[in-house]
């Protein structure tokens, strides 16, 4: 573990840094220990190709605090669920979250829910909030129960991919419960704007140069931009429905005002892509998990066909209520690991605006600061053979025991997120109709390597065959 050096003589006000591009000297970090990798680059292509081994190797080097500098700046990685505690519940309202992902989501998802600092974010989210309340979430339960069913019938009998096929399937959910509209025709281009913008968040290239994944994403944020703002302005003129983004284009702020049709926009940008990815992604990693080990999938295949009352006299899963959604105790915990192991945002950046203590060092304001939620997660510290799926680790007497902050895949404090209940609701939904139907099944042996960042993936799109009994 490295030892404590002197603070920076003189500290910068925190009023220098308003926005993200403000940098804070590099000088102001000589007594963090650390690295700055090549010239110009840094780590960032060594972070691209590994960043949980990059992660493990400066905390074995540097110890839970250090130093690095990629994608055009230096950033201080605080490691620990203590860390973790400090950053997300924020006490002392030290970090911004709109300056700490604007070097990563600013030119693509801007002003999104995430992006947005104390009060601003409180009062948009307080507003956003109404789109989860019972009333719509028992309506997109019944949206989510009927587009599960119709698909996966489809699944029965074959090798296939799962990653991209459920990646389809969240679209076509996020159409009816998020918009209230089928596809159609802009499908495509829909689908392939989000993946551009996504992929674009983490491209070395930080400008939008002609064939670059920035221009890619920087033209997929263009047409998402004039497609959701046409919709706004149609959903406000004849009245708003029960889908998300009816409840979004007529939300209000504490003084009755409509959100403006920009911000409007913005947020059912960031939302979609936060639904869109995040549940292809730990979807993804549940079946897979599910698919190791067959002795898990039968345990929640008996849970929900109690709850359920098992398929019809046709052999037609039942669907899955939504007052018994919280009935399916282990198909919770199950997800809960599959979160852990592969959480779907592995890690997360903040701004210090005020200089704070932590592990021994004083870390100046404006530094760039970010958690690992993927380095936490499997952490002995917290987790007895992490790398193990127990999802027993998530009983409440379990959960009792172990830091609040030892496992984060939602965040957590002001800025956890808005739709995890959904998120929830889906996985639930989605086991229901698979595991009344079929075993999940790969060939022994099969072990796929994940896509890291920005958001984890299979690089093969996951080989999985689903057997109907």
């Amino acid at each position: 573990m490295a030892t404590l050096a002197e603070a920076p003589p003189q500290e910068p006000a925190a009023h220098e840094f308003k926005h993200w591009s403000d940098r804070l000297p590099g000088a102001a970090l000589e007594h963090i220990p650390g690295e700055g990798g090549l010239p110009v680059v840094g780590n960032t292509f060594r972070m691209l190709a590994d960043p949980h081994r990059f992660g493990r190797e400066m905390v074995e080097k540097y110890g839970k605090v250090y130093k690095n500098r990629a994608f055009g700046g230096w950033q201080v990685a605080l490691i620990g669920a203590d860390a973790n505690e400090l950053m997300l519940f924020d006490r002392d309202k030290i970090f911004s979250s709109e300056q700490g992902w604007g070097p990563i989501l600013d030119r693509l998802f801007p002003r999104g829910l995430m992006l947005l600092d104390f009060d601003h974010h409180r009062i948009d989210r307080r507003a956003l909030s109404i789109a989860f309340k019972p009333g719509p979430m028992r309506h997109y339960s019944g949206s989510l129960n009927r587009g599960i069913a119709e698909t996966v019938k489809g699944w029965a009998d074959h090798k296939m991919l799962f990653y991209p096929a459920i990646k389809q399937l969240t679209l076509d959910l996020a159409a009816d419960s998020f918009i209230g509209i089928p596809w159609g025709p802009e499908a495509d281009k829909i689908n392939q704007a989000f993946v551009d913008m996504v992929q674009a968040s983490v491209a070395p290239v930080r400008a939008p140069l002609p064939f670059t994944q920035m221009k890619k994403g920087v033209d997929g944020r263009k047409f998402l931009v004039d497609y959701f703002t046409r919709e706004t302005h149609r959903r406000r003129k004849e009245g708003g429905g029960q889908d998300m983004f009816s409840q979004f284009a007529t939300a209000t702020r504490e003084d009755g005002s409509l959100l403006p049709v920009d911000e409007v926009v913005d947020h059912m940008n960031f939302l979609m892509m936060a639904a869109h990815d995040t549940i292809t992604s730990s979807a993804t990693s549940l079946i897979y998990l599910l698919a190791k080990h067959p002795e898990w999938q039968e345990k929640l295949r008996q849970e929900i066909v109690a709850v359920t009352g098992g398929p019809d006299a046709s052999g037609h899963p039942r669907p899955l209520d939504y007052d018994d959604l919280g009935k399916l105790d282990l198909t919770e915990m199950a997800f809960k690991e599959a979160l852990r192991i592969v959480p779907p945002v592995p890690s997360t950046p903040r701004r210090a605006l005020k200089s704070f203590e932590y592990g021994g060092y004083t870390i100046p304001a404006g530094a760039s600061v970010g958690i690992s939620a993927h380095m936490v997660h499997h952490d002995p510290e917290h987790w007895a053979e992490p790398e193990k799926f127990d999802p027993l680790r998530f009983t409440p007497d379990k959960v009792k025991e172990r830091h609040k902050y030892a496992w984060v895949p939602f965040g957590g404090g002001a800025h956890m997120c808005l739709g995890l209940h959904f998120a929830y609701m889906q996985v639930k939904i989605l086991m229901a109709q698979l595991l009344q139907r079929y075993s999940i099944e790969i060939a022994e042996g099969y072990d796929p390597e994940w896509q890291a960042w920005p958001i984890p993936k299979p690089k093969d799109g996951l080989k999985v065959t689903f057997k109907s009994f």
